[in-house]
């Protein structure tokens, strides 16, 4: 509970009032003998208890007036997660606002999207503010604090609208607290309202310790009040982009599509898919089956243009922001790829598995060895094959741009033990087979990834492979393929735009029967295509993503006539001759979220409180309640007026005395 006007609290020791009042009363009156008087103690003492009793209840309920009028007159604010015992109006309430992609599913109450929910909460707390505190919004696309006039205006603002860009919450913690030491506020509250999607709040991330930790320096009190639509709502289905290649076949030309379509239902579906190819549409009737299917598509391209656009959409659902990903894509793509290794014999394996053909044939992969690794040239490539010990340093640093520009690394083991670990990942044990036993893989993604099935709906001959040594895979990742004993065979994590691969053996004959191709191949020129990606940065870019040369550029929306931001909104974009498709970031994919006690332990000693949305909860986050205390009161004073009545047998024995 929180007060407009706190200076008023300080009249609480008036509830004592009506105690004095008893006491002095009682030492005004002075007992005195008198003969009637002692017809009536004797008449009165079988109920002595009971009117003690009735006493100490009008006292109470007198108190209890005076305290609800105390309270009244202070102008209470109680209500869900803002509810603080006894605190005054802050002199600053930043709200960060979450708009990302997620935030645009249908809340758990039916009322709109969570982000529309969130603003009608947030506007509904703010206004019993306004006129004590200053309102700033910082939003998850710009980062740019407002001060808003009114909370009323928080609605109709362009920067509280729906966005493709992901949140960084540590980063707008950070921009809330470098605007509470600009302006040197004094005790402030920070208001967040996000989904908690795990990705948008990175829980791992090392800037939380040390952002808590400022915030906790400051000289005002700062809290946290947290408002999380963590509850799911109706079922959703998105889209993104995984591979796109343009390939001319004689006089025709054709684009190669791989999208990657995720569902909240497992069932078996048929979904009407609709692809636009340069403002030409056609509609595709496509099963799903489970929750991940990689989607793939050809569809005709003009053979004489260097350029062009096109989309991917499915129909409404549960969250509109993620039901559309769109493309742009020019000449053919030719896909190249760099092999590291320390060992000749692999080296030869994955160098031809890794190969690629143009107009004069057969093109080998680039071969490096570990000391080359600094200096090699892989920025027209598409592909990093490393069968090495894992880059540390400079060379880490090196791998690690080029997967976030939007290339795959495929990481292979060596014989000798490796300490080192890249992103969270490295290699454990090594293991060998028993006699003539063997180590077969029985669990694989057949839906989607290296391993998935074939276009015409084959299966790859995964279940044959057989491998007599193999090493542990170390970190969290998502796994792809295991063993019989659900040991790990190949694992996959997300790294900016791009994608890191851990395969547990080798192709020699000594390790295993990767060496005949029919599962190293798929691996690797999937891997190929799937690494297209960084060849076209600067055409496909993640909302947010714009350098600050191209933010000043004057962009003209190409796929609709609907007004869109490119710095929030993703869209076809054109500047000149240059084409630029803009996506919500992958990260915006993965729909983990986080629990909601996880979320506020983030804030280490910082006051937090926490409000979750559910279906049946319906208050709004905080409001006045004087109308409530006032009721209150009279109800108070309503039950000491009936108490002081006098009893009946009481009365009736006072006329008796009185006529003896």
């Amino acid at each position: 509970m929180t007060f407009l006007q706190p200076s008023i609290l300080w009249a609480l020791p008036l509830i004592l009032l009506p105690v004095i009042i008893h006491l002095l009363n009682r030492l005004r009156h002075r007992p005195r003998a008198w003969a009637a008087m002692q017809f009536l103690l004797a008449a009165n003492r079988s109920s002595t208890s009971h009117a003690r009793l009735r006493q100490w209840l009008i006292l109470l309920f007198r108190t209890l007036a005076v305290l609800a009028l105390i309270l009244f007159v202070a102008r209470p604010l109680s209500g869900g997660w803002l509810g603080w015992a006894l605190s005054p109006a802050p002199d600053a309430i930043v709200i960060l606002l979450d708009r990302s992609p997620s935030m645009e599913a249908d809340s758990a109450t039916g009322d709109g999207t969570k982000r529309e929910q969130a603003l009608k909460l947030l506007a509904g707390a703010a206004r019993q503010f306004e006129d004590s505190s200053h309102l700033i919004l910082i939003e998850n696309a710009l980062r740019e604090p407002q001060q808003i006039a009114g909370a009323d205006a928080l609605g109709r603002l362009s920067t509280t609208g729906p966005s493709d860009a992901a949140a960084d919450i540590p980063a707008m913690l950070q921009t809330a607290f470098q605007w509470l030491v600009d302006n040197q506020a004094g005790a402030s509250e920070i208001w967040i309202a996000s989904d908690l999607q795990a990705s948008n709040w990175r829980p791992e991330d090392d800037r939380w310790a040390s952002m808590i930790a400022q915030l906790d320096a400051l000289p005002q009190p700062v809290r946290v009040r947290l408002l999380a639509f963590n509850e799911n709502g109706s079922a959703n289905a998105m889209v993104s982009l995984s591979e796109l290649t343009r390939r001319t076949k004689g006089s025709a030309a054709e684009l190669d599509l791989a999208f990657d379509i995720r569902r909240d239902d497992s069932s078996s579906e048929t979904v009407p898919v609709t692809v636009s190819v340069d403002g030409k549409t056609s509609q595709v009737e496509t099963l799903l089956e489970g929750q991940s299917v990689r989607w793939r598509q050809r569809v005709d391209a003009p053979s004489d243009s260097t350029g062009g656009w096109g989309s991917v959409s499915l129909p409404d659902d549960g969250n509109g922001s993620d039901n559309t990903a769109y493309f742009v894509y020019g000449s053919d793509t030719a896909f190249a790829a760099t092999v590291v290794s320390s060992d000749d014999r692999n080296a030869r394996f994955l160098r031809f598995a890794a190969s690629t053909r143009d107009k004069e044939g057969f093109v080998p992969a680039k071969l490096a060895s570990p000391n080359e690794a600094a200096s090699a040239v892989w920025e027209s490539d598409s592909l990093l094959v490393w069968q090495a010990p894992l880059p540390k340093g400079d060379v880490a640093d090196r791998v690690r741009t080029f997967v976030e520009e939007g290339g795959v690394a495929v990481f292979f083991p060596t014989a000798d033990d490796d300490a080192v670990q890249f992103q969270g990942m490295g290699w454990g044990a090594l293991d060998a087979a028993d006699g003539e036993d063997v180590f077969g893989i029985s669990i694989w993604e057949e839906n989607e990834g290296p391993l998935a099935n074939t276009d015409e709906g084959l299966r790859l001959p995964v279940d044959e492979f057989a491998a007599i040594q193999r090493r542990r895979i170390k970190g969290g990742s998502a796994v792809l393929a295991a063993f019989e004993d659900e040991t790990p065979f190949l694992t996959r994590r997300s790294l900016g735009r791009g994608r890191i691969y851990f395969c547990g053996s080798l192709p020699t004959p000594e390790w295993s029967s990767l060496g005949d191709g029919f599962v190293l191949v798929p691996i690797l020129r999937r891997a190929l295509a799937e690494g297209g990606r960084r060849l076209n940065r600067d055409s496909i870019l993640a909302c947010g993503e714009l350098n600050a040369v191209d933010r000043t550029k004057p962009w003209t929306l190409v796929d609709s006539d609907q007004p869109k931001d490119i710095l929030s909104q993703a869209g076809v974009y054109r500047h000149g001759d240059r084409l630029v498709a803009v996506n919500r970031p992958e990260s915006e994919n993965e729909p983990t979220v986080m629990e909601a006690d996880t979320a506020t332990g983030l804030f280490g000693e910082l006051p937090v409180r926490l409000w979750e949305e559910t279906g049946q909860r319906e208050d709004r986050l905080q409001g006045e309640i004087w109308r409530l205390i006032l009721c209150a009161m009279l109800v108070f004073l309503m039950i000491e007026a009936v108490l002081i009545l006098p009893a009946t047998e009481t009365s009736e024995l006072a006329k008796e005395a009185a006529r003896t």
